[in-house]
């Protein structure tokens, strides 16, 4: 009798301290229980695999160290796996599983297993079972070896007689329980525009906004990037010649090249200089029904498209319904049905919310939905002016205004097939780069033409130096949050040099950013602040330069860290001394973290517990004491 074959399968791993390894030969074991042969290597072996032809199903198991960064053995395979080059099918062939170690005290929790994990599916690979997460610090054996247990099983399925097809939930599959679901569908929207596009005789002008808004068409004097070029992120700064304020308001267009999609899409691209007429339906059942005032009269489509409407939005549960009466498909009406029912939250919040899709990837997902126009001018919001706090003082630049911003990017994603930049910091690193002055590069020989932006300006009437100046002053802005604290500085020196009798109180600046040598913003200004006293004390952290825990090879890891080490000095400075607390920047982590940190230290050194440590320091917004210019 010939021998039986037993089922295949292959584990992975990526361990630095051993712990993935442990848990890697933990499934293998209990896989040769269970009648399956496991091949078990790990990833720095890649000589010994081969993903690219691999047949069988695929298990890994993979550590996070440091913060977020992948173990020295998976260093090559996440880079060679986040090559540009691959094509989207480039593992379409895949079935796996993935295991992914981290500890939940550390910020960026699991993210080198979410890392490939993401890859993988951007690569076309399919899961056979859902990805696990696990804390290394909590019941780690346990729970990992009941997923280990759960995933032998899963690979038995698959290799004795399962589907080879492997079928997973995404934006546009459900599975149970919510695809056998009776779905409770919120009621239609009632449409209440009708629109006719007329053919222009004269084709409109699309560089320029038609706006009854106080709009100011400023050159732009100069751009300078501040980080280095194998830095994380990209920071620019901008110099604007106008009158200053304390932040401006910075309008945009749509991506000519998403306008030109949509067009097509709604199958309006030889439309697209037609003007667009407005006009309320009669028979329309909506309650206060109006035209939209931010879509300027007979303008054309191709206008209303660039400079009206909301292109990037993240559609709305209402639109998703209107949606479902816009294909014929049984399969997307369906789908749209569970996306925007109370049972689909869940999945609405995973594949449209957090991705941040757009009305274009929505209808890319869901190719027989064919919505007519007035259903997106009715759904898509206003195009809003992206809003930027102003990094420079009149007392210092006289005639100008300053502002700095990240490059924003968002990974690719099934329905997004290429990643993409924001939509303001995008448009504005485009519009430098002819003029863009990089420090590590040869500059062009021609002087160009300088660009000009929309702007309008705003004054803060609160985030601003007070005006006592004896008063001390504690800021915190890491990465792009440093930006006001320049202009306060620059402020500050100039009062100092026209009262040079006056008390001036403390200064404090809490600065962090990734690498020392990377993204270090206006280190040399910040340094000259404190070399002439403007500036009292510069304390700065490097989360990336970094061993473990919450501390670096240079001191403190995050800004709220490095606040703990002078608590005493700074709640003395905010409650007895009746200082200023300044935070700009991020607000979903950042600015909750330092807020949970300076509810610790008032605890601590007053002897409060955490109740009425919170009520000293709501006391301190009120009193427009603790402020804050923070951002999602």
């Amino acid at each position: 009798m010939p021998c039986e074959v037993k089922p295949r399968f292959l584990v992975l791993y990526g361990s630095q301290k051993g712990q993935a390894q442990s848990i890697a030969e933990g499934i293998a074991d209990e896989a040769e229980e269970r009648g399956l042969v496991a091949d078990i290597y790990c990833l720095s072996e890649g000589g010994k695999f081969n993903l690219e032809k691999e047949s069988a199903p695929v298990v890994f198991v993979v550590s996070t160290t440091g913060d977020g960064d992948p173990p020295d053995t998976a260093l090559k395979f996440v880079k060679n796996i986040k090559k540009k080059t691959l094509p989207s099918d480039h593992y379409s062939h895949l079935c796996y599983a993935l295991i992914a170690l981290g500890d939940t005290n550390y910020e960026n929790f699991c993210n080198c297993g979410k890392t490939i994990d993401g890859r993988l599916q951007e690569l076309g690979a399919k899961h056979f079972y859902a990805t696990g997460h696990a804390d290394d610090v909590t019941d780690v054996k346990l729970h990992l070896m009941k997923a280990a247990s759960e995933t032998g099983s899963s690979v038995l399925e698959t290799q004795s007689g399962a589907p080879s097809a492997v079928v997973e939930a995404s934006l546009t599959c459900s599975l149970p329980p919510l695809s056998e679901s009776v779905l409770n569908v919120p009621a239609l929207p009632p449409a209440y525009l009708d629109v006719t596009l007329q053919e222009a005789t004269i084709e409109e002008e699309t560089s320029a906004p038609v706006s009854k808004e106080t709009l100011h068409e400023v050159p732009i004097s100069r751009a300078v990037q501040l980080t280095r070029d194998d830095s994380a992120k990209t920071a620019l700064l901008i110099e604007l010649d106008i009158s200053p304020g304390d932040s401006l308001d910075v309008l945009c267009p749509n991506r000519a090249s998403e306008v030109g999609e949509l067009l097509q899409r709604l199958c309006l691209q030889d439309q697209r200089s037609h003007r667009v007429q407005l006009s309320l339906r009669k028979d329309t059942k909506k309650k206060a029904a109006h035209l939209p005032s931010y879509i300027p009269e007979n303008s054309t489509l191709t206008y209303m498209l660039t400079w009206s409407l909301e292109l990037r939005t993240v559609p709305k549960k209402a639109f998703l319904r209107s949606l479902v009466e816009c294909t014929e498909d049984s399969g997307e009406r369906r789908r749209l049905q569970e996306l925007c029912s109370k049972q689909g939250s869940a999945d609405y919040n995973l594949y449209v919310r957090d991705p941040s899709l757009g009305v274009l990837d929505l209808l890319r997902a869901f190719p027989a939905c064919q919505p007519p126009l007035s259903l997106l001018i009715e759904h898509l919001p206003k195009l809003q002016p992206r809003p930027y706090s102003a990094a420079s003082s009149s007392f210092r630049h006289p005639g100008q205004l300053h502002f700095v911003f990240n490059v924003i990017e968002f990974p690719a994603c099934t329905w997004r097939p290429t990643g993409r930049q924001g939509l303001c910091t995008g448009w504005l690193s485009d519009l430098v780069n002819p003029i863009l002055l990089n420090p590590r590069k040869a500059q062009p020989s021609t002087t160009p033409t300088l660009p000009k932006v929309f702007v309008s300006l705003r004054e803060n009437c609160s985030f601003r130096l007070p005006s006592d100046l004896s008063k001390p002053l504690i800021m915190i802005g890491p990465g792009t949050g440093v930006a006001p604290f320049i202009g306060f500085l620059q402020q500050r020196e100039k009062e100092r040099e026209e009262n040079p009798e006056a008390e001036f109180g403390e200064t404090w600046l809490f600065f962090g950013c990734r690498h020392r040598d990377r993204d270090f913003l206006f280190r040399e200004e910040l340094q000259g602040f404190v070399g002439k006293g403007t500036l009292n004390h510069l304390k700065v952290c490097f989360s990336r330069d970094t061993q473990m825990g919450t501390e670096t090879k240079t001191g403190p890891r995050y800004v709220q860290h490095n606040l703990l080490l002078h608590a005493k000095d700074l709640t003395n400075l905010l409650l007895k001394e009746n200082g200023y607390l300044y935070v700009c920047g991020d607000a979903k982590n950042m600015a909750k973290d330092v807020n949970e940190t300076l509810i610790e230290m008032i605890s601590a050194e007053l002897q409060l517990d955490k109740l009425d440590a919170m009520k000293r320091l709501a006391g301190l917004r009120e009193e427009k004491h603790y402020l804050q210019d923070i951002w999602c």
